[in-house]
């Protein structure tokens, strides 16, 4: 989506994370305010001359009036407050901003391997999902998003894994976290024997993403 945006001299990036995007953004941008509600995460981000981290809500942020050219927000947009947050974007873009909102759901890897985390996904934690999870499994489609739309190109990300970067990736998901406070037991290890017999030892996979997102261009009235 970048190449859809004619000026650029200020990127925001909202809920960064630890600036992945950021940091890709900071190559096109003359700045880019990266911001999160999570300082532990801002603290471990990627550090670029150009990039300007702030600890601060989507709904409130400290960017001047019409002052964007870009609003990307990766994987975090379903947490939002929407009305507050689309008020804020009203607030800091600039007459014909884009906005993408982008997202990934499940990865894929290979048959056995999908059908086990497709397994452990809907029908062990399934139930622990917090609810604005459904806005991923229905990859955004059924968010609000008052822009004009713009047509946006489909992409992936692929990632070569280890089964223990997997694991420790799937202890990352909230579900498995909430999974635990309540059993007093980490679900991981119900399919972790399963996942063993499908990866070789110091075998790499092929992990794939595919992204989906809503892209449209902020008009205000002049």
């Amino acid at each position: 989506m970048i190449q859809l945006v004619d000026e650029k001299k200020l990127a925001w990036d909202c809920g960064t994370g630890n600036g992945q995007a950021a940091s890709i953004l900071a190559e096109h941008f003359e700045q880019v305010h990266a911001s999160d509600i999570s300082q532990k995460q801002l603290d471990v981000a990627a550090q670029k001359f150009n990039i300007i981290y702030k600890n601060e809500s989507a709904e409130h942020s400290s960017l001047a009036d019409h002052s964007c050219d870009l609003i990307i927000v990766a994987q975090a947009i379903h947490w939002f407050d929407f009305e507050a947050f689309y008020k804020e974007v009203k607030r800091v873009a600039k007459q014909y901003c884009i906005i993408a909102a982008i997202g990934y759901g499940l990865m894929e890897i290979d048959h056995t391997t999908d059908s086990i985390i497709n397994n452990f996904y809907e029908n062990i934690i399934g139930d622990y999902w917090d609810k604005e999870r459904k806005y991923i499994d229905e990859m955004y489609q059924t968010i609000p998003f008052p822009f004009r739309k713009v047509q946006s190109p489909s992409f992936s990300m692929k990632y070569e894994w280890s089964l223990e970067q997997l694991i420790g990736y799937l202890n990352t998901w909230s579900a498995v976290q909430h999974f635990i406070k309540k059993n007093d037991q980490n679900p991981v290890e119900i399919i972790s024997g399963n996942l063993r017999k499908t990866w070789k030892e110091n075998e790499l996979k092929t992990v794939t993403y595919h992204l989906f997102m809503q892209v449209g261009k902020v008009e205000r009235s002049m």
